[in-house]
């Protein structure tokens, strides 16, 4: 895939470059600042971009809105999130549109190379892919409101599964339960979510909005 990364840290943004390389992928593009990765979106329309949360101009969340602008000007636009701590504020922000084609993980899970890679590879298929401990604090702040405190412990694992981006073979396997287990857990998401069954709406989508925007 083309890929843009967008981190102050010139060690980060090389290794990346070179990782990613290895993996048989192209980076078009490796800036150091917000201004310089819209500029880079705009001109190389890559398959994902993978941006920090905090950069230059203002090192606060430049990267946030940067990406938010991209969701917005270049839908077709992947973006994979890094931060260096939990931030649950602004992977609410990120959710507050659709989640299709959209990742936010802590960099410490780039060291672990086939997750990462796998996530960049859910992103650029449309999925989603979050990093457990985002998705798990994300969670806690909504279990005190309903519907969400209707769901079993389970059903909250597996929906923290989905928010991932894992489809339900692999949520399966994770969890070492069988196939028709998790449609079940699914299914019984869905319906203590009162997710409509309108055909024009993903009810997979709706389940990950309903706790992640909250």
């Amino acid at each position: 895939m083309r890929l843009i990364l967008a981190d102050d840290s010139v060690l980060l943004r090389e290794g990346l470059t070179r990782l990613l390389a290895d993996a048989g992928h192209e980076v078009v593009a490796a800036v150091g600042d917000a201004p310089a990765l819209l500029d880079a979106a705009e001109r190389h329309r890559p398959d994902v971009a993978v941006i920090d949360v905090r950069m230059p101009p203002e090192h606060k969340d430049d990267g946030l809105r940067a990406a938010l602008e991209i969701r917005e000007r270049l839908p077709g636009v992947g973006v994979l999130v890094l931060s260096q701590y939990v931030e649950p504020h602004y992977a609410a922000r990120l959710l507050a549109g659709s989640p299709e084609g959209l990742g936010y993980l802590l960099k410490d899970r780039v060291s672990e190379v086939a997750e990462f890679l796998g996530s960049l590879e859910r992103v650029r298929a449309g999925g989603t892919a979050f990093d457990p401990e985002v998705v798990r604090q994300l969670m806690a702040r909504t279990t005190r409101t309903d519907p969400l405190s209707r769901l079993s412990p389970r059903e909250g694992e597996v929906l923290r599964h989905l928010a991932q981006g894992f489809v339900n073979a692999a949520i399966a396997e994770r969890l070492h339960v069988s196939l028709s287990t998790v449609e079940k857990h699914v299914n019984a998401i869905m319906d203590k979510l009162d997710l409509p069954r309108d055909p024009g709406y993903s009810r997979r989508v709706l389940a990950i909005l309903r706790y992640l925007e909250s």
